[in-house]
């Protein structure tokens, strides 16, 4: 077994001493609050065998990383037929950008951008009878934490500010590419990225992502090969803009969010998730960045 605690400590005590710590992401005025010198850690691996540094264990809004979570569930329950209205491309663009949109008539890229996460969200509206209650009742079951929940001081915030979104919302609506009214859809989308969780309670939510679809009790949620496409996805769109460099650097397939979070896994060996607030051009977590390249070079554990 690999001694992941020693990587870990070594990792959080380089990123407390960090100089350089990107930027607050204070386009959405409740994240803006965040202490900047804040860095949390953890692991869980195959065996489920726990490994944490920092602030492993504070919470925060996982904002983007919730869209992985959304498209199981939507696939879930509709299975192929999502691809109809989503494309599983990489965008090369910003996660808010709508030009792609446009050009491509109202078919977004990848459902990891947010017109592609919008479509999701709309499609759950659909599925479900409370949207809001069961999506969190999904989350707490693959997890096995019925404390998660929505921090709605980030869900208002976002709400107030959120213009890109309705912008892409309308422009998704003009091509017939979302079925429910754009409040609704959106009241919705931005509850899910205000899910409050710590580092320690994404590992063991993306636990399925290495377990072939089971969850940490052993529940099945996603089928064998739903599983290597959703993992296929973060590997090639998880980060926008910036994908590449991530899966040269890091070697992983995950997912980022603009509160700061990361979470990254190797398919049969671990899952990861760092927490660091400053982002850097790209919108993805500065300190996160390096600490999971050092975790893939010191561990030797990659995809490739």
């Amino acid at each position: 077994m690999k001694d992941f605690q020693r990587v870990l400590d070594t990792i959080n005590e380089t990123s407390n001493n960090a100089v350089e710590r990107g930027t607050i992401a204070n386009y959405i005025p409740e994240l803006a609050k965040i202490d900047m010198q804040k860095f949390g850690i953890h692991l869980i691996d195959i065996g489920q065998h726990h490994f944490s540094a920092g602030k492993g264990a504070e919470r925060f809004s996982i904002q983007s990383i919730s869209k992985v979570l959304t498209l199981s569930m939507a696939l879930g329950l509709i299975g192929e037929n999502i691809w109809e209205r989503i494309d599983v491309e990489p965008s090369g663009d910003p996660f808010n950008h709508l030009s792609l949109l446009e050009l491509e008539n109202g078919i977004p890229r990848n459902p990891l951008i947010n017109p592609g996460a919008i479509v999701v969200a709309d499609i759950l509206v659909s599925q479900l009878a409370d949207p809001k209650k069961e999506f969190l009742a999904f989350v707490r079951n693959i997890a096995n934490d019925d404390s998660i929940d929505y921090d709605e001081d980030v869900a208002q915030s976002e709400r107030r500010t959120g213009f890109r979104n309705y912008a892409a919302a309308n422009l998704l609506k003009s091509y017939g590419n979302l079925k429910n009214d754009v409040d609704i859809v959106l009241d919705f989308y931005f509850h899910q990225c205000s899910l409050s969780m710590s580092c320690e309670q994404l590992a063991n939510t993306f636990f399925m992502f290495i377990n072939r679809g089971n969850c940490r009790r052993g529940n099945t949620f996603l089928t064998m090969g739903q599983v290597k496409r959703i993992n296929a996805l973060m590997l090639t769109c998880g980060f926008y803009d910036e994908s590449g460099e991530f899966a040269f650097e890091v070697g992983l397939p995950g997912k980022s969010g603009v509160g700061g979070g990361i979470v990254a896994l190797l398919p049969n060996k671990f899952c990861v998730a760092t927490w660091s607030p400053g982002l850097n051009k790209k919108g993805n977590s500065k300190l996160g960045m390096l600490a999971l390249e050092r975790l893939t070079t010191e561990t030797e554990l990659s995809i490739f």
